[in-house]
């Protein structure tokens, strides 16, 4: 059996541009995975992207027979060198760049099956060239899923495990489930009302209208058994004195979009002794730059209560 042919990864990378495109990744928010869970070193998507795709593909020097001269072999890099950072563009206007992902695709079979066809005397590799498969790809210590979500977006079937059981569930979600319905149409009553089944859905574009009819259904069951808990706030005159920001909305009825708990304790004044008084580590809100914005405690003595307004 002869050795196995060098890859890209082995030989070369355009590392400016997967540098540039895993920087800008940590600040965006579309399509971002990350912005629906948080993990522990989570490694960039365009990043991961790039790696897998070298690992895969040969080095055009493993090519003598189709580039037999450093110039042919040096043209031939540079061209996967542009599909690598076509591939790993990700912004709100290119987040699947289905026409890069098919051409990724492409040469990595073609990589492959170069590979099977220099070990036909391999049972396994001959095995998987007949069946037209990619092998498989598997990593053992999975954590929020980036490597095996490339994966799978390159056309490899994927495997994920951890001993974590929340990273089980944040990959049953990525992996298991969008790729379990991937091309189907939708299930939700309002898909049938509407007659939208006689479209062809591609993707997971009928998971996602399940996700969200089902989502929206289960947020208006909750309102309607602990909305009273969650009162919405009239805008009035008196909050947009200290609030001007708010003055767009006055008169109306706004929802509360976050709400700080805190442990509460009898207070140590004996003349108060039964107010209870939070415990708060911080009174800021945001620190961030240009959005500061903290609580100021007013107490009424007179009645023995407190409040908090919001101060920017």
């Amino acid at each position: 059996m002869s050795l196995p042919p060098k890859k890209l990864i082995e030989v070369s990378l355009p590392l400016p541009a997967i540098n540039e495109a895993g920087s800008r990744f940590k600040y965006l928010r579309t399509g971002n995975p990350a912005s629906l869970h948080l993990w522990w070193s989570r490694k960039p998507l365009p990043v991961v992207r790039a790696v897998l795709f070298a690992q895969m593909v040969d080095d055009p020097s493993s090519r003598p027979d189709l580039f037999p001269t450093e110039a042919d072999q040096n043209r031939e890099r540079h061209r996967l060198f542009k599909i690598i950072e076509d591939l790993v563009q990700w912004d709100d206007a290119n987040i699947r760049n289905d026409n890069a992902i098919q051409q990724a695709q492409d040469e990595i079979i073609k990589s492959w099956k170069h590979t099977c066809q220099r070990n036909q005397s391999n049972p396994q590799a001959e095995t998987l060239y007949n069946s037209g498969k990619l092998p498989a790809f598997h990593d053992p210590f999975a954590g929020g899923g980036a490597l095996p979500l490339e994966a799978l977006r390159l056309g490899l079937d994927s495997y994920a495990t951890d001993l974590n059981p929340v990273a089980v569930l944040i990959n049953k979600a990525m992996l298991d489930i969008p790729s379990r319905f991937a091309d189907n149409p939708p299930v939700n009553p309002n898909a049938h009302a509407d007659n939208v089944l006689l479209r062809k859905y591609t993707g997971i574009e009928g998971l996602r209208d399940d996700i969200q009819y089902y989502g929206e259904w289960i947020l208006e069951q909750a309102r309607k058994r602990i909305g009273h808990l969650y009162p919405p706030v009239q805008i009035t005159p008196e909050i947009i004195v200290d609030r001007p920001d708010l003055e767009p909305y006055l008169g109306q009825d706004l929802p509360v979009i976050a709400w700080l708990w805190a442990r509460t304790v009898k207070s140590p004044n004996p003349a108060f002794s039964h107010i209870e008084v939070p415990l708060l580590k911080s009174f800021y809100l945001s620190t961030k730059k240009g959005k500061e914005a903290y609580l100021d405690p007013v107490v009424d003595v007179e009645n023995g209560t407190y409040r908090f307004d919001v101060k920017l």
